[in-house]
C-alpha cells in the first residue's frame, strides 16, 4: 500500500535529507563539510556578510561550530568547483559533467552571458586569457585601475564582465578564493583530466542525473519542485519521477492535504518507516541562511512548511516588512519565524535587530531556551559572544537576555 504521511512527517523527511533534522552530535571535521555539500548537491554562494556569507552559514546550520577555512580549502583542493547551478554555487567536482553543457551553450544562460558583449570585446577578453596563461591565476582586482591614469591593466567594470564571460563559458574556472575573492585560472589547468569528447554525457543523461540529485537532496519531492533545484527548464517531470519509482529509486507516498503525487527517495527508506510510526522527530533549532536549500524555493517553503518567505535586502528600506537580511528560524521541525541580525565583530556583539514569530507560535520557556541556545552558539562561532536582542514579541527579548533555564 502507498504510505500516507501527515504534513509534519513529510517535513521531517525533507529535514532528514537536508541534514537538519537533528543537531550536530560531534565536533565537525573538514570531511564532514564536504559530506554536507555532497548531501545537498549544491551550496549557493552569496556575498552579503552582515551575519556570515551564505555558504558558511548553510554549513554551520548543519555542522555546528567549524572552521570556515575548510570551504576555501575544499575549493583549492579541487574537491569542489564553482558554476551556475541553482544560482552561483559550490558543486562537488564529480558533478562537473552535469553543468558542462551550460558552458558549451552559454547563450542559453540568459543574463549570465551576452554574446554581443563577447563579440564587441573579443580582443580584450582573449588578452585576459593569454595573460593568465602566461602569468598564472589572477583575481579581477589584478586588472583594476587604482587611479585615473591607468595603473593596472583595464578599467574595473568591463574587465570584471570579461572574467564573468570567460567563467560562464567554462574557459576559466575558480581555482581558489582569497578573502572570498575569486582567483581564476584556465579550465584545463584546474581540471586537467577533462575531455569533452570522452567525458561529456548526453543532455538526457545529464537531466536525469540532475533530477536524481534533486530527489536525493530534498528527500521528499513532488513534480513541481524538481526543476527549481538546478534551475531546469520547466517540463513535465512527473513521468520521469514515476519511472524512477518503477526502478525502485523513489517511493510513492501520499501527503495529507495534497492531491498531487509525492515521492520519497529510497535513501530515506528507514526514515520513512520511522515517520509512518510517528517516531521521526526533531528537537533541532537552527538559524538558516536566506539561500539555504530548505527555503530557496519560496513556493516549496510555503507548500511544505506554510512559511511565506522573501528576502528583503533587494527591497527599498521603506517597503521592508521584516528587515534587510532576515534569517529563517527552524525549530523542532517547523519554520517558526525570522530574525534580522548583524554581527558587530569589532565590539563582539551579535545583534538581533528584530525577531518575528509566525502566527500561532506560542512563546514558552522551551521556545525561549531553544532560541537562546541556538543564538548563543551562533554568536560564539562568529566571535561575537555578547547577544543583544532589540525587538521581539512579548517578553521573548527578556527571556533571551536571561539565557536558557537550567
Amino acid at each position: 500500500m502507498t504510505p500516507h504521511l501527515s504534513l509534519r512527517q513529510a517535513r521531517h523527511l525533507q529535514l532528514a535529507a537536508q541534514g537538519l533534522l537533528t543537531a550536530p552530535r560531534r565536533k565537525a571535521s573538514k570531511a564532514d563539510a564536504l559530506a554536507a555539500i555532497r548531501r545537498m548537491a549544491l551550496l549557493q554562494i552569496d556575498t552579503i556578510s552582515v551575519v556570515a556569507r551564505s555558504p558558511y552559514l548553510v554549513l554551520y546550520s548543519r555542522l555546528g561550530a567549524y572552521d570556515p577555512a575548510w570551504l576555501d580549502q575544499l575549493l583549492a583542493d579541487g574537491a569542489l568547483f564553482e558554476y551556475w547551478a541553482h544560482e552561483a554555487c559550490f558543486v562537488p567536482v564529480e558533478d562537473y559533467p552535469l553543468l558542462r553543457h551550460r558552458m558549451l551553450d552559454a547563450e542559453g544562460m540568459g543574463w549570465k552571458f551576452s554574446r554581443r558583449w563577447y563579440e564587441q570585446h573579443r580582443a580584450d577578453i582573449e588578452a585576459i586569457v593569454e595573460h593568465i596563461r602566461a602569468n598564472g591565476p589572477a583575481r579581477s582586482a589584478d586588472f583594476e585601475r587604482r587611479d585615473g591614469k591607468g595603473n593596472g591593466w583595464w578599467d574595473w567594470k568591463p574587465e570584471k564582465r570579461h572574467l564573468e564571460a570567460l567563467f560562464t563559458l567554462g574557459r576559466l574556472m575558480v581555482k581558489e578564493r582569497r578573502g572570498f575573492q575569486r582567483v581564476y585560472d584556465l579550465a584545463e589547468r584546474v581540471l586537467p583530466g577533462w575531455d569533452d569528447a570522452r567525458d561529456l554525457p548526453s543532455p538526457d543523461e545529464v537531466r536525469l542525473r540532475q533530477v536524481r540529485n534533486s530527489c536525493r537532496a530534498l528527500g521528499l519531492v513532488k513534480t513541481g519542485w524538481v526543476a527549481d533545484y538546478y534551475r531546469l527548464k520547466r517540463a513535465p517531470y512527473g513521468e520521469m519521477l514515476h519511472r524512477l519509482a518503477d526502478a525502485g529509486e523513489l517511493i510513492p507516498v501520499r501527503v495529507e492535504g495534497w492531491s498531487h503525487d509525492a515521492f520519497v527517495h529510497m535513501s530515506l527508506a528507514a526514515e520513512l518507516e520511522l515517520a509512518q510510526a510517528d517516531r521521526l522527530n526533531s528537537g533541532n533549532t537552527a538559524i538558516l541562511s536566506p539561500f539555504d536549500p530548505l527555503v530557496w524555493d519560496r513556493k516549496r517553503a510555503l507548500e511544505l512548511f506554510d512559511f511565506d518567505y522573501k528576502i528583503e535586502c533587494y527591497t527599498p528600506a521603506p517597503k521592508r516588512r521584516y528587515g534587510y537580511f532576515t534569517l529563517p528560524i527552524l525549530n523542532r521541525g517547523r519554520l517558526i519565524g525570522r530574525l534580522d541580525a548583524k554581527a558587530h565583530r569589532a565590539g563582539g556583539v551579535f545583534e538581533v535587530k528584530s525577531l518575528h514569530l509566525e502566527a500561532g507560535v506560542r512563546i514558552s520557556q522551551r521556545l525561549a531556551d531553544d532560541l537562546s541556545g541556538a543564538l548563543g552558539r551562533l554568536a560564539a562561532w562568529h566571535g561575537t559572544p555578547r547577544l543583544a536582542v532589540t525587538a521581539a514579541p512579548g517578553d521573548l527579548a527578556a527571556r533571551l537576555a536571561s539565557g536558557p533555564e537550567g
